[in-house]
């Protein structure tokens, strides 16, 4: 009996060194590739085989302890060793989420900084380049497109996590210019021209609102103010008005509800399960790694500060962020509002989806309520 319980926890042992082995040296060997520029290891689902190779391991350990005569102390020892692990994974996890290689060379960021590739010249539009100063080491770019007739006010706009004003807001920025606004497209630190080489998700970001916002007083920009984000630059927007920014109006376009349920639902999109605290874990060292606390991120209360007019777009198939989500925002809000949905339309810019529906949402909007 007792020689059959020794080769069964022998057996559980060699599956459980095996399979943390592999998940060890596979985790070495696939950060050296991304590391030195080899290969993109996102392009694999690494996550789900991390999970599997520590769940395997996990288990045979934990069987094999139960079949030990010192079953207690070799269990505590697994989990230790399973904590250690789990969260050194979530740190790196969280670092590649959130930072962007700066060029091709080799680096821990699995993403290039986010460049603008083409310039308001290329859609026949007057502009100007404009530095914003943070302090001596960091600024954010600027695109100021003026009207050179009266003009109807100024729209100032925010793109996206892992965009720039170049992919996500040239379109958008042509519209307002049409329909009578100075246009400024804004770059978040760590974006396109601004300094830096990482995101907040929308935390720091609220700063660099802020900061643009004031920008345009100083350089004299004619009110009203109308903020427009896209995605995280709709969440920078609503927590700069929860910090005390008051703008004209707002439009936000694909906005996310909480931060935390953005990092589950991105996770269940891609066939990861997110139910053991793995989002939780991500959000605190990213949290600890920018100095913002990602728990108490949430959308849908900054929306509870907004007395301006407010117009939402949002897709309807958006596999990120829900309808009901959407409507927790739209109710929230304080001042006159309007939520327009996009019939088949999922996480994109919506503008490129239906530019007609999205010009005239945008047109009534700001008639109705900037006259």
């Amino acid at each position: 009996m007792i020689q059959s319980r020794s080769k069964t926890r022998l057996v559980f042992v060699q599956i459980g060194v095996l399979a943390w082995g592999a998940l060890v040296l596979g985790a070495l060997a696939l950060g050296l590739l991304q590391t030195q520029g080899l290969f993109n290891i996102w392009r694999l689902p690494v996550i789900s085989i991390g999970a599997g190779l520590a769940g395997i391991g996990l288990v045979a350990f934990l069987l094999a302890g139960l079949t030990s005569r010192g079953s207690r102390a070799y269990i505590i020892f697994v989990l230790s060793i399973l904590f250690v692990l789990s969260n050194g994974l979530a740190y790196f996890g969280a670092y590649t989420l959130t930072h962007f290689n700066d060029s091709m060379l080799p680096g821990l960021a699995f993403a290039l900084k986010p460049e603008n590739f083409r310039k308001p010249a290329d859609f026949g539009l007057d502009y100007a380049t404009e530095r914003i100063s943070i302090n001596q080491e960091e600024w954010l770019e600027a695109w100021r497109i003026p009207v050179y007739d009266t003009a109807k006010g100024t729209v100032i706009l925010f793109p996206g996590n892992g965009g720039n004003k170049a992919h996500q807001l040239m379109i958008p920025a042509q519209v307002f210019h049409e329909l009578g606004y100075h246009a400024l497209m804004v770059d978040f630190r760590g974006q396109g021209g601004s300094s830096g080489n990482s995101t907040t998700l929308g935390l720091r970001e609220a700063e660099d609102v802020a900061y643009t916002v004031n920008h345009a007083e100083t350089i004299g920009l004619p009110r009203p103010y109308v903020l427009y984000g896209v995605s995280l630059g709709s969440a920078a927007i609503l927590k700069a008005i929860d910090s005390g920014l008051q703008p004209n109006a707002i439009i936000l376009e694909l906005p996310f509800a909480r931060l935390m349920n953005a990092i589950k639902t991105r996770m269940q999109a891609q066939n990861f399960p997110s139910s053991f605290g793995i989002a939780e874990l991500l959000v605190f060292w990213g949290s600890l790694q920018h100095g913002y606390n990602g728990f108490t991120h949430n959308p849908v209360k900054y929306a509870q500060s907004v007395t301006v007019p407010a117009l939402i777009l949002h897709g309807e198939e958006d596999r990120w962020t829900t309808l009901e989500e959407i409507e927790s925002i739209h109710q929230n809000l304080q001042g006159p509002k309007t939520l327009v949905i996009f019939p088949n339309a999922g996480h994109n810019l919506l503008v490129t989806i239906d530019r007609e529906y999205w010009t005239t949402g945008i047109s009534d909007f700001l008639s109705s309520h900037l006259g």
